[in-house]
């Protein structure tokens, strides 16, 4: 299979045209799991079901079914972990590419969070193709947060593919602060009648750094429903896209959908694009979107410089209150942890480095 083409829809306004796949060559990742003490181990039959409903698209599927290593998380019914699993990859080694891959499954009425991490150092030019597949069953409540802490030199071509059942809740969190092209495609499927899902992102690029999101919502149930929050911030001459896709299907009757991407711009040569889209086939639903793109409200700023606050200081305590709405959608196991400090940390690093 050949290396896909920026004319293809779903990569275009990408960068792939740059990846030179020759380059690389597969390696072992080196995984640690905390917490995951907590569950049995997962029934291979379940994952091996599961497994077998990947979606194939592309060169990059076809590399990590010959060389993924696998995680797999399952959590029996009736199950609430009241800690998280954290899943942290250490991705090292010039010219490695890494095929990690997440299997997590939520039994009925289970309720838990995971993490996972992806971390590389600025030194080596790394190629990282994760997979991520989710099972929430009946009335789960499942929630995923991925957290790119990536290298200047890496390159991260990510899938992420979510099934939800009847009346389960499945949140899909993505924070992208790392990496030289980091992509990650998220099909969120609502395949029971009342399921919900959300999506919610906070992405900041820097320097020459490019982020990639491409997402659907898809509803096949009646009375499903999912929302949607991307907030991201690009400054000198990095760059950001968003495209995202809810479908209503035409048995998806009662279903209520939001897709919301905002957009800051921080310096003159940054640039995003933001493009959301609808494809609805029942008359009885509601949907929205909204995109925005554009620099900081000078009204905001105003009123803080107004009161004594210095110009440098304003813009960062704006950009960190803009990025608030994601963080406060993370689980709750996660609110008073030491990850959302350290996750508003970076994001005022990165603001530092502006100047």
């Amino acid at each position: 299979m050949a290396v896909p083409s920026a004319e293809l829809e779903v990569w275009r306004y990408s960068r792939i045209a740059e990846l030179d796949l020759g380059a690389f060559a597969p390696a072992a990742v080196h995984t640690t799991v905390t917490g995951a003490q907590q569950v049995p181990a997962a029934d291979p039959a379940l994952v091996a079901e599961m497994v077998a409903g990947l979606d194939v698209h592309d060169v990059f599927d076809e590399l990590s079914a010959a060389h993924h290593t696998t995680v797999a998380i399952a959590v029996p019914a009736g199950k609430v972990l009241a800690e998280p699993i954290v899943v942290t990859h250490h991705l090292d080694g010039d010219g490695a590419a890494f095929y990690p891959r997440l299997i997590v499954h939520g039994g009925a009425d289970s309720e838990f969070t995971v993490v996972e991490r992806f971390e590389s150092t600025d030194g080596s030019t790394v190629l990282v193709v994760p997979r991520l597949v989710v099972h929430a069953a009946q009335a789960a409540r499942v929630s995923y947060v991925g957290v790119n802490l990536l290298g200047a030199g890496t390159w991260q071509l990510g899938h992420q593919q979510a099934t939800g059942e009847r009346d389960s809740t499945t949140l899909l969190a993505t924070v992208a602060l790392g990496g030289d092209y980091a992509r990650v495609r998220t099909d969120a499927r609502l395949v029971g009648h009342g399921a919900t899902t959300k999506q919610v992102a906070l992405y900041y690029a820097d320097g020459t750094q490019m982020h990639d999101f491409r997402t659907l919502q898809d509803h096949v149930a009646p009375k499903t429903y999912s929302d949607l929050l991307f907030k991201g911030a690009v400054q000198n001459t990095a760059k950001s896209v968003y495209t995202g896709l809810i479908r209503i299907r035409e048995e998806a009757k009662g279903s209520v959908a939001y897709q919301t991407n905002r957009n800051l711009t921080l310096s003159e040569g940054a640039w995003a694009e933001s493009v959301p889209n609808l494809d609805i086939r029942n008359n009885d639903v509601k949907c929205s979107h909204a995109s925005t793109v554009g620099p900081i409200d000078d009204e905001q700023r105003f009123y803080l410089e107004s009161r004594g606050i210095p110009p440098e200081v304003a813009e960062r305590l704006v950009v960190l209150g803009f990025f608030d709405d994601v963080l406060n959608l993370l689980p709750a196991s996660l609110q008073a942890s030491p990850l959302r400090g350290e996750l508003r940390a970076r994001v005022a690093a990165k603001l530092e480095r502006e100047r």
